[in-house]
């Protein structure tokens, strides 16, 4: 995998909005955030003061926006100011070829979980993280602070509590993921990825619990699930129907999906649409430890 420059102060980093639209003054605090406390330049999509339907923009707009910020050797860093829905129909409209050579950061959680994924697939990290949107929002200055550290070099460590249905065991290798409905969403695309010998990390967020076992059973019957090397479960949240009508919780679902398998679980991991949203390093190789009392996910250094 390529891993692109770390972040330092007087970098060029770009804001767009890969998918629906968003109300420019609701970025303003989260840009002068990084011009000020990141010490930033940020430059500014076209994306971000437009709108179409829900998107942000056409596709046309939202492609020529971030083909415009991959081809910028300038800008070393690109946030989606939010997710939503649109990212993966730009994607086959993106020429790669500046980004790969000179690859430069990708942000963002939630629908553009198909962007990171499509990075993994060309060889190149990104980060799941916290977006422009929600840099302020209260209670997740953790999750700010996680992005930064990962995005200015600095090493990941994480330690979280024990949850009740967590599955005790160690795994290594690459960290890959993001919402559920994405993952399933791109399998038999160009951004699919091989989840085989992976730690993956799954969130998810307005679903009904009948859509959570069709997606997760669609996951399964592509075997790939079998082949994981170790499995974190992030937030499943604002649920559109209650647990008692399915008769599983989200948890339920997902254990119940993999129960067979012995690779180590995390349950309650502080990853997707929360204030607790800590950064996560697609396509870093990772160290994950289930013990009885905690959960560590560390970076793994390879010589």
């Amino acid at each position: 995998m390529q891993k692109p420059p770390f972040l330092k102060k007087g970098d060029t980093v770009g804001v767009l909005a890969l998918a629906w639209k968003v109300a420019f003054e609701d970025l303003e605090a989260a840009i002068a955030y990084m011009e000020t406390e990141w010490e930033l330049k940020v430059v500014l999509g076209e994306s971000l003061k437009t709108s179409y339907n829900q998107y942000a923009a056409t596709d046309e707009v939202r492609a020529r926006d971030f083909q415009q910020m991959l081809d910028d050797p300038s800008i070393k860093a690109i946030f989606s100011a939010r997710g939503g829905y649109g990212s993966a129909r730009i994607l086959d409209q993106i020429n790669f070829d500046a980004f790969l050579e000179t690859p430069k950061w990708l942000i963002g959680f939630s629908d553009i979980t198909a962007v990171l994924c499509h990075a993994f697939c060309l060889g190149v990290e990104s980060i799941h993280g916290v977006m422009p949107k929600l840099f302020l929002q209260e209670g997740g200055a953790q999750s700010l602070e996680s992005l930064k550290d990962v995005l200015f070099g600095k090493s990941v460590s994480y330690q979280v509590p024990s949850h009740p249905m967590n599955h005790k065991g160690k795994a290594q290798g690459q960290l890959v993921g993001g919402n559920l409905a994405l993952m399933v969403h791109l399998i038999g695309s160009r951004s699919e990825v091989n989840l085989s010998g992976k730690i993956l990390f799954l969130e998810d967020v307005g679903e009904y619990h009948y859509a959570l076992d069709r997606m997760m059973i669609q996951l399964k019957r592509t075997g790939q699930l079998a082949e994981l090397a170790g499995l974190i479960v992030g937030h499943f949240s604002n649920l559109s129907d209650d647990p008692s009508i399915y008769g599983k919780t989200a948890y339920e679902i997902v254990e119940e999906a993999v129960a067979e398998y012995q690779y180590p679980r995390s349950y309650g991991f502080p990853v997707g649409h929360e204030p607790e949203n800590w950064a996560m390093p697609v396509g870093r190789e990772m160290e994950l430890t289930v013990l009885e009392n905690h959960c560590t996910l560390v970076e793994r250094i390879i010589e």
